[in-house]
């Protein structure tokens, strides 16, 4: 099965082959198909707003909206550790480390 992002590159690769078309039909003087490849082109255009309508945000990729609260507490800890003693840099990589490990699961 097709994903809503597969769909999407397969819709701006037409696209863009369309919209190509239409420059060599233009300048070749064939009007019949740049008019043609327009179409094809704008027909393309239709159907990328169509799936990005439906498949929403989280279809394509798109990060979770951060929680503040969260993230506030998050570096309130950072910085109770850092004011304990602990090498900020050596913190921040910990918490970039763990952050990797999360998204490959």
């Amino acid at each position: 099965m097709i994903t809503p992002r597969g769909i999407r590159r397969i819709v701006i690769a037409v696209c863009a082959l369309a919209i190509a078309g239409m420059i060599v039909s233009s300048i070749t003087e064939h009007n019949g198909i740049a008019i043609a490849t327009g179409l094809v082109a704008a027909v393309a255009i239709l159907c990328l707003i169509l799936v990005t309508a439906v498949g929403g945000p989280e279809a394509f990729g798109a990060p979770p909206a951060v929680d503040e609260a969260a993230a506030a507490d998050l570096e309130r800890r950072v910085e109770s550790l850092v004011a304990s003693g602990a090498d900020e840099t050596e913190v921040r990589s910990l918490i970039r480390a763990t952050r990797r490990l999360s998204k490959r699961q």
